[in-house]
């Protein structure tokens, strides 16, 4: 077996795309728990860029966003299990 003509099988992955700019969100309510929470870990961690496909403008949004949901208490700071 030689891996000279062998094609290497990668995984099928999409491209990544804001949510924010293909749905025309101007604007992130820190109020909307629910919608935050798709942006946060099970510990509670704000979910980095490659991951979300969130483009950088909307990223720290988000992150102000979810800053200001943790201040008010409407989402935790760390957990245990938040999913």
């Amino acid at each position: 077996m030689s891996l000279v003509n062998e094609k290497i099988h990668k995984q099928d992955t999409r491209k990544k795309y804001c949510r924010f700019k293909k749905n025309g969100i101007q604007y992130i309510d820190y109020k909307d728990g629910n919608f935050l929470l798709k942006f946060v870990n099970e510990q509670g961690k704000v979910l980095p860029r490659r991951l979300t496909g969130t483009s950088l403008k909307f990223q720290r949004r988000v992150a102000q966003a979810v800053a200001r949901a943790r201040h008010l208490a409407i989402l935790p700071y760390v957990t245990d299990s938040l999913k």
